[in-house]
């Protein structure tokens, strides 16, 4: 049965497309209209508000009190349940670093579960290390910390059904030109992070195919007029893509600007890095292996260092509009069509075109999330 949906305005992969109707079949979506030809058809009136795709988060460890590396196939349920309540309908279950063994447990449990959650699809596992280094650790243990090690991925992979998109690592450890160069033949977008390599190594890290930096300006050297590092990486390389979180307390506005401004907006990936206390109430909590307390909207390890966040994908957008560092067009297109493309997952999420799930959100112009749809069902309203 067709229905229409009606708004004052429309983010497509065109552009924005102001008052009309879009058409939805059995979940799919159909043709972008002015006018409504079928005057008996169905018809969802949002005027005065937005239709938006789905959003997408490609790195988020946990949500409402669970966490990926819980290795818990009900936990992940939940986190796919809740997160529509963030406007997300597509993410990236995101592991830690841990051991071998652990790893490939939670691969395993994700590539035979993920096609049975609930709500928020499931496109992929990031795996976020162990291939890091001690200096830029953040709350990724060291203990697991080594180079990184085809035939170990392959596990995870197997194990996995094929379904990591995603891996970190840092690019100056031992082999990562030949780890890079194999995975990236393989598909597996790598990523670059919790480093403190030269911008030498980056970019001979770049070189050989890595494309994303992991949370820009976290867990990585900073930049200096002597040595740029993985900041002045990041902000020169050509063609890669750097997530950002945008919850006011891991970059500040100002920084979050001068990446948008050098790299585009159409290379920034808003994420939300959201461990398990995303959703729930201030209080003591785990990362991993590590306590975190969440307190004024940050969580902390006992050190006092960030440790992941609490942020809301529907909050970071909104966050860069008011800061006045994007307009809602480039906003919607950081947390949907640039995630998607940076992870490779573009051919299912990010974008709202003909023949594709029918997967949106609807906003007030104050870029405030009112409604998620999931195959075309109105799924959370707020």
């Amino acid at each position: 049965m067709k229905t229409f949906i009606y708004a004052d305005k429309f983010f497509l992969k065109s552009g924005v497309k102001e008052a009309g109707y879009l058409e939805i079949t059995d979940g799919i979506f159909g043709d972008f209209t002015k006018e409504l030809a079928d005057k008996e058809a169905k018809v969802i009136d949002h005027s005065g508000k937005w239709i938006a795709p789905g959003l997408v988060d490609t790195h988020i460890h946990g949500f409402k009190n669970h966490d990926v590396m819980d290795n818990d196939a009900e936990g992940l349920k939940v986190m796919s349940e809740g997160l529509l309540s963030c406007g997300v309908t597509s993410f990236l279950p995101t592991t830690l670093t841990s051991s071998k063994e652990r790893l490939k447990d939670v691969a395993e449990t994700i590539g035979k579960t993920y096609q049975d959650v609930p709500g928020a699809k499931v496109q992929g596992i990031y795996f976020e290390g162990p291939f890091f280094t001690e200096e830029h650790k953040g709350a990724q243990n060291p203990s697991y910390f080594g180079d990184p090690d085809l035939a170990t991925f392959h596990e995870w992979q197997e194990a996995s059904g094929g379904l990591i998109k995603k891996i970190a690592l840092a690019p100056e450890r031992e082999g990562v030109a030949e780890f890079v160069k194999e995975v990236t033949e393989e598909g597996v977008v790598v990523a670059l992070g919790h480093s403190n390599a030269t911008i030498d190594e980056a970019q001979a890290a770049v070189e050989a195919g890595a494309s994303v930096f992991v949370h820009a300006y976290n867990g990585m050297r900073g930049l200096n007029h002597r040595e740029p590092g993985m900041v002045g990486a990041l902000l020169s390389l050509q063609h890669v893509f750097s997530e950002l979180i945008c919850d006011g307390h891991h970059v500040h506005p100002q920084a979050a600007e001068i990446l948008m401004k050098k790299a585009g907006h159409d290379h920034v990936a808003l994420i939300t890095d959201c461990m398990m206390a995303g959703g729930m109430p201030d209080g003591n909590y785990n990362l991993g292996e590590f306590p975190v307390v969440v307190k004024d909207g940050t969580a902390r390890l006992d050190s006092g260092n960030l440790a992941g966040s609490i942020l809301k994908l529907k909050e970071a957008i909104k966050n860069v509009v008011d800061w006045n560092i994007a307009t809602p067009e480039e906003a919607i297109m950081m947390a949907t069509y640039v995630p998607a493309v940076s992870c490779k997952i573009d051919d299912r999420c990010g974008m709202i075109v003909k023949g594709r799930d029918a997967d949106f959100i609807v906003l007030n112009p104050d870029m405030e999330l009112e409604a998620t749809y999931l195959d075309g069902v109105e799924r959370y309203h707020s």
